[in-house]
């Protein structure tokens, strides 16, 4: 048995796929596999405890409940080893909850949380994998190849095309998301060359 905030935080998900722009991107597996994770806390993890500006009307329980299970966490650093700098590795923070790195298990959808704190530029990137943000609370800025930017608060939603560089940015907020991806599960992100973006 999994621990009760994993299991809280899987109630969460699942009435949150009930929103027409999760349901379809990809189904939510009816009874997701537990498996064991080893916790790594990153410096992001303790500032998502401590945050106090995430506020939300929608997702008060998601957001609690994802809070909660940050200790628990094996927290990312994809970006460990790249050029991106000490600030953002401090600060930025990324962990799995359905997938193949996950508490759950699932080989057809991969569902992370995203926190940055404000003043954070999270710089131009691109994976093969189809994605879906979620705010969940705060706000920032996001920013898509080829459209104009646009602020996402509590609700909203962006979905990144295959390969299509993006970026995000918060100002005088935090901001926490659920990502969706589908399609390549596998190939990371990459930085975006700045060519590309012309």
């Amino acid at each position: 048995m999994s621990d009760p905030r994993w299991e809280r935080l899987l109630t969460e998900m699942r009435a949150a796929h009930t929103l027409p722009e999760l349901a379809g991107l990809c189904d939510f597996p009816r009874e997701p596999i537990a498996q064991a994770t080893a916790p790594h806390e990153i410096p992001a993890s303790e500032l998502l405890q401590v945050e106090e500006g995430l506020t939300t009307a929608h997702f008060t329980g998601f957001r609690d409940a994802l809070i909660d299970a940050a200790p628990l966490a094996h927290w990312r650093e994809t970006s460990k080893g790249t050029d991106i700098g000490g600030e953002f590795l401090d600060r930025f923070g990324c962990y799995e909850v359905l997938g193949e790195d996950a508490p759950y298990a699932c080989d057809t959808m991969r569902c992370f949380i995203i926190y940055a704190p404000s003043d954070l530029y999270y710089p131009w990137h691109h994976h093969p994998a189809e994605e879906l943000y979620l705010v969940l609370a705060g706000e920032a800025e996001f920013f898509i190849r080829g459209e104009p930017p646009k602020i996402l608060r509590p609700g909203d939603t962006v979905f990144h095309e295959s390969n299509v560089p993006h970026a995000m940015t918060t100002h005088d907020h935090p901001v926490l998301a659920y990502v969706l991806w589908r399609g390549d599960l596998e190939t990371k992100p990459v930085w975006t060359n700045q060519e590309a973006l012309q």
